[in-house]
């Protein structure tokens, strides 16, 4: 049997329960990774992403945790470490989801989706960065997204958290080129997720863009592109925004 390109990795993906993040853990599983699958809320969605691994023949654990708080991602990388012995691959994709007009917006809701987003990596980065650093290096990315980019209205919190996001990951890939670290983010636009619920933000505007391709993107296709860069062919590959979108940028 043919040694797969992932074998003897340990990933941590970040809101794997469903959609983006568990065609993620899927794939990257595929490929021979062990995955940590987190999620915050839904313990349900967590163990069905971690069975259909299993099923799969992969091998996965589900571990709970809010990313948002330094003492939860302590504690799941502390663990990560005892149960598992290391880490090698950190996919921060947990997000919120809201849209709030700018004017209506509090402080607290603009707060709920940055604290998710960019906090959360912030902090996973920070707590992971050592394990990787023990394993001789590793692969860190960041799923940003495209209304940061084009504009989109009710979605200003959002468009902040992702573009905070490349900022972060072009930054780190200087820091932890050293040790062999490379950090990226994949900027999905119009996604037709697993549970027939669009992600990321329509790629339309007051200037009329539209999908060159005229279709969605699926998971599977973001999920082969996260997948591409923390293999072993991905390894020069580091500081980038890799976009896909179907040409959303290109009208």
């Amino acid at each position: 049997m043919a040694l797969k390109s992932l074998s003897g990795k340990i990933a941590l993906v970040t809101g794997a329960g469903q959609n983006i993040g568990r065609g993620i853990a899927l794939s990257l599983s595929a490929s021979g990774a062990t995955i940590v699958v987190n999620g915050r809320d839904n313990k349900g969605l967590v163990s069905e992403t971690v069975a259909e691994i299993k099923k799969n023949g992969g091998n996965a654990v589900g571990y709970m945790a809010d990313i948002s708080d330094p003492i939860s991602v302590k504690t799941l990388i502390d663990k990560i470490k005892s149960d598992l012995g290391g880490l090698d691959i950190l996919i921060c994709n947990a997000g919120l989801r809201r849209q709030t007009k700018f004017l209506d917006m509090s402080f607290s809701e603009w707060r709920e989706i940055l604290s998710v987003a960019l906090d959360g990596a912030f902090l996973l980065t920070k707590a992971a960065v050592p394990l990787l650093m023990d394993r001789g290096g590793g692969s860190i990315v960041a799923l940003s997204g495209i209304s940061h980019h084009i504009g989109t209205v009710n979605r200003c919190h959002v468009s902040a958290s992702k573009a905070g996001l490349e900022g972060l990951m072009r930054s780190l890939a200087i820091e932890l080129a050293p040790y062999g670290i490379t950090c990226n983010c994949v900027a999905p636009g119009m996604i037709n997720t697993v549970r027939g619920k669009a992600s990321g933000e329509r790629p339309t505007n007051s200037g009329g863009n539209t999908i060159p391709m005229q279709r969605m993107g699926s998971v599977e296709e973001v999920a082969s592109l996260v997948n591409l860069i923390v293999g072993p062919n991905g390894g020069f590959t580091t500081g980038q925004t890799l976009h896909i979108n179907g040409g959303a940028f290109l009208t």
